[in-house]
């Protein structure tokens, strides 16, 4: 008997913390969901509201601060929070990936520079950033090697050279302009998953995709290679090495329809009639970036109206496990908008996270994601609005 839809949907939200808040220090929160997406300052910290008890913004901004948790450009080339043990495997499986991004694009190569010219300024970059320096000081510092193609250049280097984003303040640690520093030369010390004898003939490169997919079943499986691929953007031929070099680490499992699902061999999936709580998930929360199909968490009809076609992805209420409209912050609370009816108890479960929301923002940024407030301009086809405040 294999594993039903609703089933798939409870694993996402059991691995991803939430269909309960756990007792978690951040860092380990951050390595359990495999990492946060962070291409929004606030978003880290409202990923990890939803899913750890007890959450204090503080903790995170120590984490940050102290290189427990890292913040760096890693998966789909877009940035992200990681376990500060982690990201030398996540930067090895993403390296090729980001820096084919980069160096073959049109905009570097139109700029009279070439895969070399990038290249060779990796090994001065450990000296270059040994202390945080933001994007223009490190333009100047190529500019006078490169003239006009310094801009590009470091647009590369920035992308896919072993970096760190350094925390500068404000409210969710981060502001701009965006300030940088070289990773640690050394390797993680944390060894991983084993991954066997027969990995021994793989490159480093290899050996962290393979640890990369594990990491993912565990935070987002069952889940098809193809998921892996569009969570991460490496190719199929990379997903099916890595995938072959596991061997018996990770298993087939019987889906609701014909798709290929894998998952680790010793993974569970929660009971079909485990409750699922309301959530108020941040802009662009991993489990709605993580799987190359939609319906897990994101029906099919609202995927229009949360991500927009430049690929901003709304802040959303998650209801008995499924996206069932938006969320934003307004004057004095956060404005809840349901593209469905809801029962008044789910209503009320959610205002009860809102208030909460509320109380978060008002500390840091009541204003939160005030930038994209032009995608509410048009409306949303809403069964009903609220204004909820502290």
């Amino acid at each position: 008997m294999g594993i039903t839809a609703r089933q798939l949907t409870l694993a996402t939200l059991d691995r991803q913390l939430l269909l309960r808040r756990e007792p978690l220090d951040v860092a380990e929160a951050v390595r359990r969901i495999c990492a946060a997406q962070a291409q929004a300052a606030a978003s880290p910290y409202l990923a990890l509201w939803n899913r750890v008890s007890g959450f204090a913004p503080d903790d995170l901004d120590a984490a940050f601060a102290q290189g427990r948790v890292v913040k760096a450009s890693l998966m789909r080339i877009t940035l992200h929070a990681v376990h500060g043990a982690d990201y030398a495997d996540c930067h090895a499986a993403m390296r090729a990936s980001l820096r084919g991004a980069r160096v073959y694009d049109r905009r570097f190569t139109s700029a009279g520079l070439t895969a070399a010219d990038a290249d060779g300024l990796l090994v001065e970059l450990p000296g270059l950033l040994a202390g945080p320096r933001t994007g223009a000081q490190m333009e100047e510092e190529l500019g006078r090697r490169f003239g006009a193609g310094a801009q590009r250049l470091w647009w590369a280097l920035r992308t896919y050279a072993p970096l760190h984003h350094v925390p500068t303040g404000g409210p969710w640690a981060f502001r701009l302009p965006n300030t940088y520093r070289a990773a640690p030369a050394a390797p993680s010390t944390d060894p991983g998953p084993d991954l066997g004898p027969e990995a021994g003939a793989d490159t480093a490169e290899d050996a962290a995709v393979q640890r990369l997919l594990l990491a993912y079943l565990r935070a987002f499986g069952p889940a098809t290679a193809r998921d892996f691929a569009r969570f991460t953007l490496l190719t199929s031929p990379v997903v099916r090495r890595a995938l072959d070099r596991l061997g018996e680490r990770v298993v087939p499992v019987a889906g609701p329809d014909s798709g290929a699902l894998l998952d680790l061999a010793d993974a569970t999936v929660p009971e079909p009639d485990t409750p699922a709580p309301p959530r108020l998930l941040p802009m662009w929360d991993s489990v709605l970036m993580a799987y190359a199909g939609h319906g897990r968490i994101v029906p099919e009809e609202y995927r229009p109206l949360i991500v927009r076609r430049n690929g901003d992805t709304l802040p959303t209420l998650l209801v008995d496990g499924q996206v069932a409209g938006v969320w934003r912050a307004v004057d004095g609370g956060v404005e809840l908008t349901a593209f469905r009816p809801l029962r008044a108890a789910r209503w009320r479960a959610l205002t009860e996270e809102a208030e909460r929301l509320s109380a978060l923002l008002a500390d840091r940024e009541p204003a939160v994601y005030s930038r994209y407030r032009h995608w509410w301009d048009k409306g949303f086809p809403a069964d009903r609005t609220t204004v909820v405040t502290p």
